[in-house]
């Protein structure tokens, strides 16, 4: 028999519904980050290394 806790509850939203939701949340909080002039961070597959997206359009990768 499987325990729930309240942690395990997601009010009957699916899981499809929550990725949406936080694909989301991380877009808006992107765009007012380069609307306040802070940088974004991303991840750049070709060369498999984290780096910071300034408004201006340059990249600092991190090491």
């Amino acid at each position: 028999m499987e325990e729930l806790n309240e942690l395990d509850s997601t009010c009957g939203v699916s899981d499809d519904e929550l990725t949406k939701r936080f694909i989301e949340a991380i877009r808006i909080d992107d765009e007012i980050r380069r609307i306040k002039g802070l940088p974004v961070s991303r991840y750049d597959y070709d060369k498999n290394m984290p780096y910071f997206e300034y408004p201006d359009g340059r990249r600092v990768y991190c090491e």
